[in-house]
């Protein structure tokens, strides 16, 4: 190959990948939360494609059923660096991922956890390349991202699961006590006012 076509094809190259970078940046939408626990599925979630592309946007469609990869260090990262106490589920189908107890900084600008918080929603099946593991969600089939071992990471299991924010929906622990309290005055209020009524009606008698 003559050296400057494989200069200019490589300059060409290294551009397009940049611009695709820094398009997918820009495009990077906050991660989901949510102030309660979603309903939990009892069975495995399908979904035609057409139906995917409603229920999901752009990006999370392209990452959890095309198995594209948000870019590293972006908006979502330093949200989910910021989070507290709470829990991540899928964006597909609300089932329980990860929790923040298994949460740990592995400063690679993705989402890090050292283990699932509940196993059997997560499935780990080796990519085509035999370099890498893929991360899946068990329920829906989501693409989430790949698992790492024996990286020397000083946590319990010695595993990254390298996640992609844009695909989990975050509840905090905190938002759910609040939402509690909420409902339970409500539901409080409700039967007072139930109380009061017949009352008031006796009365008018």
């Amino acid at each position: 190959m003559n050296r400057n076509y494989l200069l200019t094809f490589c300059v060409i190259l290294g551009f397009g990948m940049t611009a695709s970078l820094l398009l997918n940046a820009q495009s990077q939408e906050p991660m989901k939360t949510e102030d309660a626990i979603p309903n939990q599925p009892e069975k495995p979630v399908t979904m035609t494609e057409a139906e995917w592309k409603q229920k999901l946007t752009p990006e999370q469609y392209r990452i959890a059923r095309l198995s594209w990869t948000e870019s590293p260090n972006g908006e979502i990262y330093k949200q989910f660096k910021k989070q507290g106490a709470g829990t991540y589920y899928c964006v597909g189908c609300n089932a329980e991922l990860f929790s923040s107890d298994e949460k740990f900084d592995s400063h690679c600008g993705w989402p890090s956890f050292y283990d699932p918080s509940n196993a059997k929603n997560v499935k780990s099946i080796p990519d085509p390349d035999g370099r890498r593991v893929e991360v899946k969600c068990n329920v829906c089939d989501a693409h989430l991202g790949h698992v790492f071992r024996g990286e020397g990471f000083d946590t319990p299991t010695d595993q990254r699961y390298c996640i992609n924010g844009t695909v989990l929906k975050y509840v905090s622990d905190e938002d759910v006590a609040k939402k509690k309290l909420e409902d339970a005055a409500k539901e409080m209020k409700k039967s007072t006012e139930e109380e009061v009524q017949p009352d008031a009606q006796e009365k008018s008698e």
